[in-house]
């Protein structure tokens, strides 16, 4: 939000003075650091267990990660550390070449890196099949999960995964007691401290899951005999030496590194970014990819030359840190500070953690990282072959390895979809029907010219066209077999799936859904001259047959779906009644995405009030309870009707008479009550950022969304999915004349235009 005068901006931050938004940021951001801070520490540690590595290496690593790519990098909100895709790897080196090898390989990927981002390739490195991506993430996530189990069994990591797997019967019919225990209450605690019911549960969730679970099993642990955390005493490491081995084989370990560590960072910032923009407040710059991958580059050079672990961005630490309300980039770099003192004075306390606990900590993080909701997304994609082949190929061979066989499916399946085009031929009621099912290329060219030759001249012959794709030279046997068959008496009708037209005549339909339908003159009947009938509803019907014929084939499948499996919508959506609002357009929605209710002022009656309000109320406990919605968006709007005739009622006369409009309206009048609070100036209750409030009606229209928002908490089902953190309620204001909404910032009372600069970060 830019910064304006007191005199022409009504906002808090502006009556407060000029350094009140400073001070806010500063808070935010400090207090976000601690949250990520407890998080990083145990996570660190056991990342740097899991690899073999010295234990201190974790914390330079996340103290690294947060103080240099924090500042360097171009994604503000992501947090670096010590990189969880790259356990596996890092595990491999320091068994093969050693530490301080290991150490010149990470520096060297961080050079490599640097070089990358210099050569702006970061958003081509996203071009990368996601399959392929969640693959590579999923056989690290298994390979790691099964190593750390043996640490919690009590015993040692084998070097491969499948030495693990074979190992793991006479391990767990022979755990050591000790161990499986702390372990096993760190596991617990990780899965269920963030479904903790009650006041109670919200009040502990405020403490990171894995501080939780790690202390939890060290206060358990007292006493027994388990293998601890073993910190050296803080001081430089010896300089990183090269790798004595194949300069091929340092070559494919310095590309595993970077390849990894670069995809870990900047899925993780776009998911981050992705977040941060869904999340209220004032909307920031997206993710500059290429200097984020040049400071993740920097980071590795710095924690490689200190003796610390590979650094990538990570998802959990960066969403916790948009969740804990970072506003900076300086939360990260708190939060590495408080790493680098944690590791100097605290190391005592550190000393105190059992093995087990970080081994536990880091198996669990190893199986999220196997996505259910992946598998089902490729799966849907008809991708899960690249997934499972690269995924078993890390698993089996490694990281690199992974990644070709993924590559090399991949590119295989393509070219067999291209190249796997069915075509067939049906006599329906004296015409032929040519159903081509795949993509149309130059390999499919024979199998349609057989096809074609079927078709007995002089006969009417339907082409269906199932695939997304034709090259040129399927076209022009295309064009040229229906230009000669017309020639001979015959015709011919081009369609697509689903029965629609490839090409339609220029007389046909063609106007966009958000045309205002009384424009829609290609959807009015001809009626005779004289007729004095009302056209409204002849017009209506118009439309509703203009639906029938050109919409109706689009969404008939989307719609028989739904009509099968129910209404799910994720959002509740209260708005006003005008006709100008679409909120279809609004949201670029379509069926089954919003359960919307629409009455006069986008009023939200509080309980225990007459029998009359129940229709709203209803509807919301509805939607919350059964249809289990996340979030609840009260919009209102310019010129809103409803407003100004609240306005007008200030100087009626106390005994008018009472209509069922004006008895609806009295639910708005506490927004009126409050605008009179307020006053004309606001007093930093409520404004627009960048500009002024219009008018008395806008600044009604904006008072009243918030003032519904709290009507919407006294409901009962309402406040308490709300305690529970699974219902986020939402303002909203829609400029009607500029085409321009508005989101409410519940801390600063204002509302912020929404820019098409938001689209960049998906």
């Amino acid at each position: 939000m830019q910064s304006q005068s007191p005199s022409t901006h009504p906002s808090r931050a502006a009556t407060e003075g000029p350094g009140s938004a400073g001070r806010s940021t500063w808070r935010r951001d400090l207090a976000a650091s601690f949250v990520i801070f407890l998080i990083a520490v145990p996570l660190s540690l056991g990342i740097a267990l899991a690899t073999g590595a010295p234990l201190q290496a974790g914390l330079v690593a996340a103290a690294v990660g947060g103080i240099v790519a924090g500042l360097l990098g171009g994604a503000p909100f992501q947090v670096s550390g010590a990189a969880t895709g790259l356990v596996v790897v890092t595990a491999e080196l320091v068994q093969q070449y050693g530490w301080r090898a290991t150490c010149a390989i990470t520096a060297l990927a961080g050079l490599t890196q640097l070089a990358l981002g210099t050569a702006r390739v970061a958003r081509g490195a996203l071009a990368v099949s996601p399959a392929i991506v969640h693959g590579v993430l999923a056989g690290i996530g298994a390979t790691i999960a099964l190593g750390q189990l043996h640490v919690v069994l009590g015993d040692t990591p084998n070097s491969s995964a499948l030495e693990n797997l074979a190992a793991l019967p006479s391990e767990l019919s022979h755990p050591h007691p000790s161990a499986l225990l702390v372990g096993a209450v760190t596991a617990a605690v990780l899965v269920g401290w963030p479904r903790l019911p009650g006041r109670a549960g919200q009040w502990l969730r405020t403490v990171p899951a894995p501080l939780a679970a790690v202390a939890l099993a060290t206060g358990i642990s007292t006493g027994m005999t388990v293998p601890r955390v073993s910190l050296p005493q803080w001081q430089l490491q010896a300089m990183p030496a090269l790798p004595d081995g194949p300069v091929l084989g340092v070559f494919a370990a310095v590309l595993t590194v970077t390849l990894v560590a670069s995809m870990e960072s900047l899925l993780s910032a776009v998911a981050v970014d992705r977040l941060r923009a869904e999340a209220a407040g004032p909307q920031h710059e997206p993710a500059e990819l290429d200097r984020e991958l040049a400071g993740q580059g920097a980071a590795n050079v710095v924690s490689g030359l200190l003796g610390g672990l590979p650094v990538a961005g990570g998802a959990i630490r960066g969403s916790a840190n948009v969740a804990a309300g970072a506003a900076s980039r300086k939360s990260t770099v708190l939060h590495g500070l408080w790493v680098l003192l944690c590791a100097g004075l605290l190391t005592t306390v550190l000393e105190l953690i059992p093995l087990a606990a970080l081994a536990a900590l880091v198996m669990v993080v190893g199986v999220k990282m196997v996505s259910f909701a992946h598998i089902k997304h490729v799966q849907r994609h008809r991708e899960f072959p690249m997934y499972a082949s690269t995924l078993g190929a890390v698993v089996l061979f490694g990281v690199l390895q992974g990644v070709a066989v993924g590559i090399v499916v991949t590119a295989f399946l393509s070219l067999r979809r291209l190249a796997h085009t069915r075509i067939t031929v049906d006599e329906e009621g004296g015409s032929h029907l040519v159903r081509v099912s795949g993509q149309l290329t130059f390999l499919a060219v024979p199998k349609l010219s057989r096809a074609l030759a079927q078709v007995p001249p002089e006969a009417p012959a339907v082409v269906e066209l199932g695939g997304s794709f034709m090259d040129h030279t399927a076209y022009d046997t295309l064009q040229s077999w229906t230009n000669a068959h017309r020639a001979r008496g015959g015709w011919v009708t081009l369609r697509g799936r689903g029965g629609q037209p490839i090409a339609e005549p220029a007389s046909t339909h063609a106007c966009r859904p958000w045309t205002p339908w009384r424009n829609h003159h290609c959807t009015r009947p001809v009626v005779p001259a004289d007729t004095l009938a009302p056209q409204g509803g002849q017009q209506l019907l118009g439309g509703v047959s203009a639906f029938q014929r050109n919409t109706a084939p689009l969404v008939r499948a989307e719609l028989a779906r739904l009509a099968r499996e129910g209404q799910c919508p994720t959002q509740l959506f209260l708005t006003c009644a005008d006709s100008r609002l679409v909120t279809s357009m609004i949201t670029s929605s379509g069926p089954g995405d919003l359960f919307t209710v629409r009455n006069v002022g986008n009023l939200i009656p509080p309980p225990a009030t007459d029998g009359s309000c129940d229709s709203v109320g209803a509807a919301v406990e509805y939607a919350v309870e059964v249809l289990k919605v996340g979030s609840i968006t009260v919009c209102g709007h310019s010129g809103c009707g409803a407003m100004q005739a609240l306005l007008d009622s200030e100087g009626g006369e106390p005994g008018s008479p009472q209509t069922t409009l004006t008895r609806w309206l009295r639910h708005g009048r506490p927004s009126l009550a409050r605008t009179r609070r307020i006053g004309r100036l606001g007093r930093g209750e409520v404004a627009v950022a960048d500009r002024p409030v219009a008018d008395a009606l806008e600044r009604l229209a904006l008072v009243n969304v918030m003032q519904q928002l709290d009507h919407l908490m006294a409901h009962a089902c309402v406040a308490r999915r709300v305690a529970e953190g699974s219902l986020q309620l939402h303002g909203m204001y829609f400029h009607v004349g500029e085409a321009q909404a508005y989101v409410l910032d519940p801390p600063s009372r204002t509302f912020t235009a929404v820019r098409p600069e938001v689209l960049d970060a998906v």
